[in-house]
């Protein structure tokens, strides 16, 4: 896992490519960068070295709302990360600019050539392009690393490919982030992304079951509808709320042994009681402990919480 560094500059954030004023010498790259994960540091980090080996400054161009959600609105996706949630992420990596570009269908239309020309070149000011190796831009994802190589003597500027980043022999990509995810190996997540995988959203009111087991939980209303929810399951939790760090369990799923089937999220302090109601709290998740299981009596339940209780406790020590 890595260790963020130390921010060294202010990461200053353009609402709309209309609101960026043109670098003497921009070294750029794009895309959505979905959860910021190590194959997006490895980009970022070329990027910010090269920056300061010409005497430029970073930039990174990504699309809000996620290009897909605006090309294929009929198409469920998830992601990892919301737009602000990758604001603060990128913030961490040394990055001098993020533009954040509204992705409509019009925009989606601009041509590869006219998207150079114009946006990198003439817009931004882009002296040195730094992309993963599978990028492509424009119109039907029409322009590649080849037609960058051909248009880079054009405009003056020079392109620089990252190759694909392994962890142990497996490319980390976004997609193979929510596969993980999505099968609950939190702990493979966290390795692709270099940090824990986390939810958050606002605390709202339950059925209040929990405390007549004796151990309450906080129900959690996610504030981006597009989050990737992991695998059904509990896990061993960081909860923050106000800066403060708290050891929790959360229960993502359904509780069939109160005969509630419904999917929900929602998270028990293991050494607090707090009132949390209409707060914000995000929470970080570290371990899967088992499956939703359903009981034949209250009390087996109980029995299984402080089983998970401890072995939180024991995990998150």
């Amino acid at each position: 896992m890595r260790i963020l560094r130390k921010i060294r500059r202010t990461l200053k954030v353009h609402y709309g490519l209309a609101n960026f004023n043109s670098l003497a010498c921009a070294v750029a790259t794009t895309g959505t960068f979905d959860g910021v994960h190590l194959g997006h540091e490895k980009i970022l980090s070329q990027l910010v070295k090269k920056a300061r080996e010409v005497g430029g400054e970073s930039v990174l161009l990504t699309f809000s709302p996620h290009p897909r959600l605006v090309l294929q609105p009929d198409v469920p996706l998830e992601l990892l990360s919301s737009i602000e949630e990758k604001t603060t992420l990128l913030a961490r990596s040394g990055l001098d600019h993020l533009i954040i570009q509204p992705f409509t269908k019009a925009f989606s239309r601009t041509p590869s050539l006219e998207f150079v020309r114009e946006i990198l070149v003439n817009t931004i000011g882009v002296k040195y392009l730094v992309i993963g190796y599978d990028h492509h831009f424009g119109r039907n994802r029409e322009g590649s690393f080849d037609h960058l190589k051909e248009f880079g003597p054009i405009y003056g500027f020079e392109v620089e490919e990252i190759s694909a980043l392994d962890i142990e022999h497996t490319n980390v990509s976004s997609t193979k982030v929510r596969q993980a995810l999505n099968q609950g190996n939190v702990t493979l997540a966290n390795d692709y992304l270099g940090y824990p995988y986390s939810l958050s959203g606002t605390v709202i009111y339950g059925d209040q079951i929990g405390r007549t087991l004796g151990f309450p939980t906080a129900n959690i209303r996610l504030d981006f509808k597009n989050k990737l929810i992991p695998q059904d399951g509990v896990y061993a939790v960081w909860a923050i709320h106000k800066g403060i760090r708290y050891k929790g369990m959360a229960n993502i799923g359904g509780r069939p042994t109160v005969g509630s089937l419904n999917r929900s999220i929602e998270v028990h302090l293991c050494d607090q009681s707090l009132e949390l109601y209409d707060e914000v709290i995000q929470f970080e998740i570290h371990h899967r402990l088992r499956s939703i299981e359903l009981f034949n009596t209250l009390e087996e339940l109980k029995q299984q919480l402080r089983k998970d209780k401890e072995q939180v406790l024991g995990l998150l020590a």
